[in-house]
């Protein structure tokens, strides 16, 4: 194979469509029968997304170490309050606007911080689109309250690419045991290394777990 098909390769890779997802979820069932056993019980995963820049990255904030549902109930009050959601717009907010829509003060504290770096420029996040994950994870997590798992769900969830995996998520950890039959939940650094095998496609494994997590756990590992 050469170099220059090498990079052609990489670049097909470097964001999720339709028709990469389906044939990762092949390659996946053929490398793991746990994650072939999601698939043919389950069915496909929903390709989860989330808008790339500010209102994404808001988003995900608000996700952080609270349940989906809460989550999505605050992002819609934000929504209908603040029309429409930009940089600017959300600064005009005080704390008791935020309060009363949802927000922590710690998540206050990050929004703010991140809707000031855009509106200043500190923030470029149509340049952040070009970029490697390197360089991603190494601005974002520059801001307060930005830190891997954040950046990990934005550029598996808002940027699509497909070889993210958020090793430090919960429900991965809890849809890898169960599924897996471990005695014990992994850790991130075990989770990463069981992931290993899932490459290149570690976004799309995710996808999997998380489809394996909210239906219940209703699986489980046979026995050899």
């Amino acid at each position: 194979m050469t170099k220059n098909h090498l990079k052609a390769n990489n670049s097909q890779l470097n964001r999720l469509t339709e028709e990469n997802f389906t044939r990762a979820l092949k390659e996946l069932a053929n490398l793991d029968r746990d994650l072939a056993l999601i698939i043919e019980k389950l069915g496909h995963p929903p390709i989860w997304t989330r808008e790339v820049g500010f209102i994404g990255l808001i988003q995900i904030i608000l996700e952080q170490q609270v349940s989906l549902a809460a989550a999505k109930a605050v992002f819609a009050r934000l929504n209908q309050t603040v029309v429409p959601l930009t940089p600017e717009n959300f600064l005009l907010l005080d704390d008791i606007q935020l309060k009363a829509i949802g927000f922590s003060r710690q998540k206050t504290q990050y929004s703010r911080g991140l809707a000031n770096a855009i509106a200043t420029g500190d923030l470029d996040l149509i340049k952040l689109e070009t970029l490697d994950e390197i360089a991603i994870r190494s601005q974002l997590k520059q801001l307060k309250g930005i830190g891997d798992w954040t950046v990990d769900i934005y550029l598996l969830m808002a940027m699509q690419r497909p070889d993210v995996f958020p090793k430090g998520d919960l429900a991965l950890a809890i849809a890898t045991q169960k599924l897996k039959g471990l005695a014990t939940r992994p850790t991130p650094q075990e989770l990463e290394i069981i992931a290993q095998n899932w490459r290149p496609w570690r976004a799309v494994a995710a996808r999997i777990l998380w489809h394996y997590y909210l239906s219940g756990n209703i699986l489980r590992r046979t026995k050899e």
